[in-house]
């Protein structure tokens, strides 16, 4: 598919965004929409086999996944989605790196719900920021470990108000290994799977 590897020939060395000139953004956008317009899977929420499991965010204009790379002494390590279909669940774990031996990580899990064939409403009910050290971070998949048996970690560790922390996501393209996705707040997201 020449319009898909297009799209990634145009992200790539962009770090997920950050290093994109306005002119690259917009261009992005072209190519992201011109990957859009072939989606092979006309129903996306419904395509479980396809949705469910580890992504790793590699393109997004989320300011708030961005702006993490402005704390200071930190820069934005890897992003990684996981989504649990079983259990409707979502997992965004935002990897921070700087001085040595402070390594962070900026964790977020949610529930979704199916509402059309392409959207799911988010409801976000925990936030994890911490020291990967102290939380004992390994993986991804260790965190989701914790996270699912109701661990509490070593970190700044929080319920979040499920009525107020909500939003929706489009799902606009996914095959075996790429799926964009539109946001409530105008942002667009491109995982490819980990």
């Amino acid at each position: 598919m020449l319009k898909k590897a297009s799209l990634l020939e145009a992200i790539a060395g962009k770090n997920r965004g950050l290093l994109a000139t306005e002119q690259e953004k917009q261009a992005i956008l072209i190519a992201i929409t011109n990957v859009e317009e072939l989606n092979p899977t006309s129903s996306p929420v419904e395509a479980t086999h396809l949705l469910n499991g580890n992504w790793r965010l590699i393109y997004t204009t989320s300011k708030a996944l961005l702006n993490i790379d402005n704390f200071p002494l930190y820069k934005l390590g890897q992003i990684y989605q996981y989504i649990r279909v079983e259990t409707n669940s979502i997992y965004n774990i935002a990897e921070t790196y700087g001085l040595p031996f402070f390594e962070g990580i900026v964790s977020v899990a949610a529930k979704f719900e199916p509402v059309s064939n392409r959207r799911v409403n988010v409801k976000f009910e925990r936030s994890v920021i911490g020291l990967q050290r102290l939380i004992g971070y390994t993986s991804p998949e260790s965190l989701i470990e914790q996270i699912e048996v109701g661990k509490k970690l070593t970190a700044i560790d929080f319920p979040l108000n499920r009525d107020k922390q909500q939003g929706w996501l489009d799902i606009t393209y996914i095959d075996d290994n790429l799926r964009i996705g539109r946001g409530n707040e105008g942002s667009v997201f491109v995982l490819t799977k980990a």
